[in-house]
């Protein structure tokens, strides 16, 4: 695996404690969500459209800040004073990857993050040339990225924060768009990942198959958190968040 899959410091915990959080005149995402990530965990979040998942993540990297409530990086409170060092150790993969590049080509936004935190060229290019082999995009370094596909625009935003060598990965709907060639190799790399992972995806079964851990959301509330296998088996909880994915064992049986 190449080592830009490979965070450049330790893994770090992730800590919310009693999350709040309302967008403008809408009812709370969030109502008093509590979850501790320990350091190299690897999670999924879990929960039907509308659940909190996005909004959760979003506070992970400091994109929304806590209107009520904490949330903590290793020892780092996630606050307007400690932004820099926080996207510094959580690498943000946003659910639309056009809300993550915005240079022209696919280099230029590989090359955006290391650039902005100072590090010299050449480590630079090191760095864009090994995130595109993690997302197998070599060759992509001068396409144009409003010329690719929904699901090579997604690879390449997955590359823009593989470049950054983060300490924890927030991923928001990974797996959205792939074909099953890349979504096997995205749980590959996500396996190896010597840091932590924090992952919402309704694409339930990949997330389950490379996180150790699930938390499930229902109304902006945390209503289980468990080992994936203690997750996956209770049938009643995964009905009653609407995202029962048995069915396709259902599928696979009729079509042997």
């Amino acid at each position: 695996m190449p080592s830009s899959a490979q965070p450049d410091a330790p893994a770090a915990s992730i800590s919310i404690h009693e999350l709040h959080f309302a967008y403008a005149d809408a009812p709370p995402a969030l109502r008093g969500v509590s979850l501790d990530v320990r350091a190299g965990a690897k999670v999924a979040l879990l929960g039907a459209s509308g659940a909190g998942k996005s909004t959760l993540l979003l506070h992970v990297n400091g994109v929304h800040l806590p209107q009520q409530g904490t949330v903590r990086v290793g020892e780092d409170l996630v606050a307007k004073e400690n932004l820099r060092r926080i996207r510094q150790r959580v690498g943000l993969v946003f659910q639309d990857p056009d809300d993550q590049l915005f240079h022209l080509t696919v280099a230029e936004d590989v090359a955006f993050g290391p650039r902005n935190f100072g590090l010299p060229p050449e480590t630079v290019a090191e760095r864009v040339r090994e995130a595109l082999a993690a997302m197998h995009l070599e060759g992509f370094e001068d396409r144009v990225n409003q010329h690719l596909s929904f699901g090579e625009r997604r690879r390449a935003s997955l590359a823009t924060v593989l470049a950054m060598r983060p300490s924890v990965l927030a991923l928001d709907e990974p797996f959205a768009n792939l074909d099953p060639r890349m979504v096997r190799s995205l749980m590959s790399l996500l396996d190896t990942f010597a840091g932590t992972v924090l992952l919402a995806s309704q694409d339930i079964l990949p997330a389950l198959g490379c996180c150790h851990e699930a938390a499930v959301l229902q109304d902006g509330v945390i209503i289980a958190h468990a080992p994936v296998r203690d997750i996956a088996q209770d049938r009643d909880l995964l009905r009653r968040c609407g995202i029962d994915f048995w069915y396709l064992a259902e599928i696979l049986d009729g079509l042997r």
